[in-house]
């Protein structure tokens, strides 16, 4: 029988503080990209769509290590309640760390102007618009942008709710629990 760890892998927690660092920055550029100045707007836009792209790419890695390296047990202290809830919001954490890079790559793919502003990663590395979105025919496209970009920020509120029940689940475990929940997932 394979031992259960105590402590998340190196690269798991590596990729958690890594991707959550990323989607911070992300989320932090975006909210504030209306206070730059006009001609540092389209470099704001362009690094903020280059940062979920990195994200999307390190989800899936961090996924794939996930469902082949056993994550440690919970605390025995933790209710079948709590059980349920905590995979409920990691599921939906997962299942939003995709769709928010998605729907947004999909926003971005079905713009108007998308043709004649080609996507770079970072400035550096072609990055390619989604070909059927850039195929429709304008007035249903612009619809699609729209429906694209209204998913892309209402998941983005759901994200930030949740991002905020993960932080205080693990600090209401750590210190009104006694839990030493977060050096569960805290570089050694």
């Amino acid at each position: 029988m394979p031992m259960i760890p105590d402590r998340y892998t190196r690269p798991a927690i590596l990729l958690h503080w890594l991707i959550a660092a990323l989607m911070i920055l992300n989320i932090a550029l975006i909210l504030t990209v209306e206070r730059f100045p006009d001609e540092w707007v389209r470099p704001v836009v362009d690094t903020h769509k280059s940062l979920g792209i990195t994200v999307l790419g390190l989800v899936i890695v961090r996924i794939l290590w996930r469902a082949t390296h056993r994550p440690p047990e919970m605390p025995g202290s933790y209710g079948r309640l709590e059980r349920w809830a905590a995979h409920a919001a990691h599921g939906a954490l997962y299942l939003l760390m995709v769709l928010l890079p998605l729907s947004g790559w999909m926003h971005d793919s079905a713009w108007k102007d998308a043709a004649t502003h080609p996507m770079q990663l970072f400035g550096l590395v072609p990055w390619p618009r989604i070909g059927w979105i850039m195929g429709i025919e304008p007035v249903m496209k612009e619809t699609l942008h729209t429906v694209f970009g209204a998913v892309h920020e209402w998941a983005g509120y759901v994200l930030y709710v949740l991002f905020a029940l993960h932080v205080l689940g693990a600090l209401k475990h750590q210190f009104m629990d006694g839990e030493p929940e977060l050096q569960r997932m805290l570089p050694r």
